[in-house]
């Protein structure tokens, strides 16, 4: 465990050191929020998001970019530095094989994220250059899902989720199909979540954490590096996100944490420990797909407007205050997926 937090300590230093000059180069690239009309989960136009947000136009976008970059380098420095050292590395699975899937995860979301962000803050979109529909870049994220899955399923040998007093139930060959929707799911409901100051951010910190217990209590050193230099990036990252924010994540983060979020979750076996840790990122992602059915079967809306989050804003809560008492719910979340995970 010592060694885990001091590489926690180590990657929040070198993250704090970087984040601001890489705020000052997202804004000499004019990678910044556009004030426009914004689309939500449906495709409809949410005016309510900018009746709310439009003095954030100008803030930098990008920052999973920053801690996709900083966490894949360090841990390609820091792991080899390990084996050098004789230090003991316990692990679950293959060791190149996991790191294989994790850091595929890892990169090919922010990579697709990174796109979806340059179309929109360069104007492609409008131009209708290389531009990719929203369907395009949904079936994308399920070639991505799917590929991860099979990974799983044929080089780590994973096809049983833990139930909470169920068991080990075997999935065989279903487990792909499960593992891939997870992927996916937690992917946009990530991206979801992501419209508020600090909120996404502050809530993966709760649920990395909660995992960060369980990796070490299955004796998985690899993924536990992995999520300590993670939780120091974003801690790091998160001073300069909370209320009111210096930089967003943007799609490049939003859709790779979200997307490793959901494998972290399935590497550990503990896929209903996920949900329940993860609870406030289904909720949003849940409120936004209740909308849209309820928009297309009954011809109106559920909700003034969708995800949650934005509900509330436009009910008269103050943004910091839907944040904190999130967090507080993401909290008490991860303490009870905490408790069934370990029973």
């Amino acid at each position: 465990m010592a060694l885990y937090l001091g590489l926690l300590i180590f990657s929040f230093l070198i993250t704090g050191i970087l984040v601001v000059p890489f705020i000052n180069l997202l804004y000499k690239f004019r990678f910044l929020r556009r004030q426009q009309v914004t689309l939500d989960f449906q495709g409809l136009r949410t005016r309510i998001f900018d009746k709310f947000h439009k003095h954030k136009a100008g803030t930098p976008v990008g920052g999973g970019l920053l801690i996709i970059g900083i966490v894949s380098l360090l841990y390609a420095l820091i792991f080899p530095l390990v084996f050098y050292l004789g230090i003991f590395m316990s692990h679950a699975y293959p060791i190149r094989d996991e790191l294989n899937i994790l850091f595929f995860t890892f990169i090919s979301f922010g990579l697709l994220g990174l796109y979806d962000d340059l179309m929109k803050f360069f104007g492609f979109k409008q131009t209708g250059f290389f531009g990719l529909r929203l369907r395009h870049k949904f079936f994308i994220q399920w070639v991505l899902g799917f590929t991860i899955a099979v990974l799983l399923f044929k080089n780590l040998g994973i096809d049983f989720i833990n139930i909470p007093f169920v068991g080990i139930v075997k999935l065989g060959f279903w487990y792909i199909p499960f593992a891939a929707f997870i992927i996916v799911a937690f992917a946009n409901a990530f991206n979801i979540t992501d419209g508020l100051d600090g909120l996404a951010s502050g809530l993966l910190v709760i649920c990395l954490f909660a995992f960060w217990i369980l990796s070490s209590q299955s004796l998985d050193t690899s993924l536990s590096i992995f999520i300590a230099l993670f939780l120091g990036a974003l801690l790091a990252f998160l001073y300069f996100n909370v209320y009111p924010a210096r930089i967003w994540l943007g799609d490049v983060g939003a859709l790779s944490f979200g997307a490793t979020l959901g494998l972290i979750g399935l590497l550990i076996g503990k896929t209903a420990a996920l949900v329940i840790i993860g609870g406030i990122f289904i909720l949003e992602i849940s409120s936004s797909l209740l909308q849209m059915l309820w928009k297309k079967f009954f011809k109106r809306k559920l909700m003034a407007v969708s995800p949650f989050h934005l509900w509330l804003q436009n009910r008269g809560w103050e943004e910091p205050k839907i944040v904190f008492r999130a967090w507080l719910a993401g909290i008490m979340l991860a303490i009870f997926g905490l408790w069934l995970a370990l029973i």
